[in-house]
């Protein structure tokens, strides 16, 4: 079986953060909880995936301030901001004063794309100027741009008694280094490498092969591992940095080590309803899903080990299930931390 060149630097965990619509408060704070026991057991990193009108985290940057109050080492994600909804520069200012808060451990993930459920959401989102926004690239080359210090204004200087200056303030220095790239295609690899961004490679991968409906793909084309790797391999031929350019891989990982038998009854049925749409390309996006990593964290890690994607990194970002409960994810985070993260040669930072 062939192995990763060295042993897995660093550990991250990404949450969407669920919570009851009815009663929102008691979610937000078991989030809150989740990210300190991270911090705890040893996590490099702790991620928030991005909700709009779904009782999932919303204003990540907002948790991620409050996170940074409860919490002194462990970095702090997105995976990732989508930039359709954002304006780039108050996301800037947003994400740098919360870098200055936590001492410099946001790590700001963003993807590009027309917002999900356009037509039902752009009137409130942007009602005058709808048909006039640019989805694409360079909203994130503005962004970094901003984060980097670049002119954002036209004047600087005093004006009266009031000082204005013509870039992002405060100015956070090292956090455009930490911009990160959601890309699920080989394209949008190429150009986060080109760009010097750092690549969050998904549990979702873009199928670019040929298929028909009366000539479908051989499955095997269907190597969600072998793509993911193909992204990565792209992106770092790309960038600047090489091979030393980081990267990360995101899979859905579950660990059952200390589980009870209940629990394990419920990861087992999540895993088999998500299953079937692993098998071939989903959607007008021909998507390719990742399959689940469910058992003992030393077959995970044997998994992980003959994965191409994950031979790729040093680094991994570990996606929590949808829907469990606190407890659940205690105990996931647990055995990941205790037991699949040191079967793949990783040790907690203290």
């Amino acid at each position: 079986m062939p192995l990763p060149a060295g042993p897995l630097q660093r550990l991250g965990f990404l949450t969407i953060g669920s919570f009851d619509l009815a009663d929102p408060g008691p979610g937000h704070e078991s989030l809150l909880a989740e990210i300190v026991l991270g911090e705890e057991l040893g996590f490099d990193s702790a991620w928030l995936r991005h909700r709009h009108f779904q009782p999932g985290v919303s204003s990540p940057v907002a948790v991620m301030a409050a996170a940074s109050q409860r919490t002194s080492r462990i970095h702090l994600g997105t995976a990732v901001t989508p930039l359709g909804w954002e304006n780039p520069l108050r996301l800037a200012e947003d994400l740098a004063t919360v870098d200055l808060l936590s001492g410099g451990r946001v790590e700001p993930g963003v993807s590009v794309s027309t917002p999900m459920r356009w037509e039902d959401v752009k009137d409130a989102l942007y009602p005058d100027t709808a048909d006039a926004e640019d989805f694409g690239y360079e909203r994130v080359l503005r962004l970094q741009r901003f984060l980097r210090g670049d002119p954002a204004s036209r004047f600087s200087g005093t004006a009266g008694i009031e000082v204005f200056t013509d870039t992002v303030t405060p100015h956070a220095e090292g956090l455009s280094d930490r911009l990160w790239y959601g890309g699920a295609s080989l394209r949008s690899a190429a150009w986060a490498g080109e760009h010097g961004l750092n690549l969050l490679a998904s549990s979702v991968v873009r199928y670019e092969g040929e298929e028909t409906a009366d000539d479908p793909a051989d499955p095997a084309e269907y190597d969600f591992a072998r793509l993911q790797a193909a992204q990565l391999q792209a992106f770092r031929a790309a960038h600047p940095a090489g091979d030393q350019a980081r990267a990360s891989q995101g899979l859905v990982v579950i660990p059952t080590d200390s589980a009870t038998p209940a629990q394990r009854e419920k990861y087992a049925a999540y895993v088999a309803a998500r299953t079937p749409r692993t098998a071939r390309p989903q959607g007008p996006g021909r998507l390719l899903f990742a399959p689940d990593l469910l058992g003992p964290a030393e077959e995970i890690a044997e998994q992980l080990q003959a994965h191409a994607g994950y031979r790729e990194v040093r680094e991994v970002v570990f996606a929590l299930p949808f829907g469990f409960e606190h407890d659940d994810y205690v105990q996931i985070l647990t055995d990941t931390a205790t037991r699949l993260g040191p079967a793949l040669g990783w040790s907690p930072s203290r």
